[in-house]
């Protein structure tokens, strides 16, 4: 079964969506605290209980589990508006959410965070980011520049009111010189939305990195959950085209400020094909009928932003990329059903640049822009896999391509998803 140790680290291994929450939310079953740990509202995580279907965006899939901890750690950036929301929406589902607690030093998404966001993706034309526009990168620059908001800060109301006060005056100032026709925000307009949102908040901050350090004490069992993926990072993504986080698993410790010596195991998730959103090179997309073929099987749009998803084959390159980088311990392989039906499988095994063979993910963009994928065929299957349980049970090309895409990756695939609900997934031996 899939090794869980005192302290697990949940981190996507590709562009994102491949299938975090209902991982995650599989695993919580066996955590006593669930935390966020980076990221913002930009994230979306659907989780299938039965026949009731959740989708979060920076609240915990922990959150479905009453008995749990969960956390949103400092790493995160929070939009009030959105996450107010969110618990409300839980709530009148019948869902707990007393045991969410919310970082004082996780930063705010502001209402002028939106609209730059808006802004300098519109100017930017086609040669946009193809962010969420949900203010996520103007906030993580603010707190770059050591001006950002925290929650903590609204806690109280006039210091709250100085802070939007002298952070408007200078978002204000960029938007009347580089975009004179737009409407400015004020002040009062701020305070006014953000008070009553503040006071349902109020319950829940908290230092999370204290209550985290406390159950590790106590001998909890605590579980990471990361936002998008690996090669969204800021660092060690696609650049430009990523977050303006680090959903790599190293950022825990500083997401939540947690020891490094005191984390057990990471696992990576990863897609038995590759998705991405937004602009950016992808080497093995497929824009064909293949491709939509994926898409619309795969029901691959996006949670957050309903954007139709970029797809195409696996990438064994990324796989062993993303082990390298964040110190991958194990692999859950998601949404192998959705290979069902194809009677060849493609998987790429390496790139040709200008002829010359790579092995590895390039981090230099143009070269990965210009980086043709090299394929090796396997055998495809046509057997429903929804219903199996247990890896014997799985029709023999389901199997080979588990096994050979282990046996390159070098650590186990503990985990094999066959569908979007809870029960849909197999559990290995490592």
């Amino acid at each position: 079964m899939v090794r869980q140790g005192k302290a697990t680290v949940l981190v996507g291994s590709q562009w994102g969506d491949e299938g975090k929450g209902r991982i995650t939310d599989m695993l919580a079953e066996n955590a006593d605290v669930v935390a966020r740990f980076s990221g913002g509202p930009n994230a979306g995580h659907t989780v299938i209980v039965g026949d009731e279907k959740y989708e979060l965006h920076l609240i915990p899939s922990g959150i479905l589990h009453p008995e749990k901890q969960n956390i949103i750690g400092n790493g995160t950036v929070v939009y009030p508006p959105a996450i107010v929301k969110e618990l409300e929406g839980l709530k009148n589902r019948g869902i707990q959410t007393h045991n969410l607690f919310l970082s004082e030093n996780a930063h705010v998404i502001m209402p002028y965070h939106l609209q730059l966001d808006r802004l300098e993706e519109e100017r930017k034309g086609d040669d946009s980011i193809g962010t969420t526009k949900k203010g996520i990168g103007p906030t993580y620059t603010d707190k770059v520049a050591r001006r950002g908001i925290r929650i903590g800060d609204m806690l109280d109301l006039a210091f709250f009111t100085e802070k939007v006060d002298e952070n408007l005056a200078y978002a204000n100032a960029y938007i009347q010189h580089n975009f004179p026709e737009e409407p400015l925000l004020t002040t009062n307009d701020i305070v006014e939305e953000y008070k009553p949102l503040i006071e349902v908040l109020r319950p829940h901050v908290a230092d999370t990195s204290l209550m985290l350090d406390q159950a590790r004490k106590e001998g909890k069992v605590i579980l990471f959950e990361g936002a998008q993926g690996t090669l969204l990072d800021l660092d060690h993504g696609t650049y430009p085209f990523v977050t303006s986080s680090n959903p790599t698993a190293g950022a825990v410790c500083t997401g939540c400020g947690f020891g490094p010596a005191h984390i057990d195991e990471v696992i990576g998730i990863i897609k038995a094909y590759t998705t991405r959103v937004g602009h950016g090179p992808f080497p093995t997309e497929l824009e064909d009928e293949t491709g939509e073929q994926l898409r619309q099987k795969g029901h691959e749009f996006g949670v957050t932003t309903q954007r139709a998803r970029r797809c195409g084959w696996f990438d064994i390159p990324i796989m062993k990329f993303a082990i390298r980088v964040n110190g991958l311990t194990q692999l859950a392989l998601t949404k192998l059903d959705v290979l069902t039906g194809f009677e060849t499988i493609k998987v790429c095994t390496h790139y040709e640049v200008n002829g010359e063979r790579i092995e590895h993910l390039p981090t230099n963009g143009k070269l990965l822009k210009d980086a043709v994928p090299v394929y090796k065929d396997v055998p495809g299957w046509t057997e429903d896999l929804t219903d199996v349980r247990t890896f014997d049970d799985l029709p023999k090309a389901a199997r080979d391509y588990v096994l050979m895409l282990e046996e390159i990756a070098e650590i186990p695939i503990s985990i094999v998803s066959v569908g979007p609900k809870r029960v849909q997934a197999v559990l290995r031996t490592p």
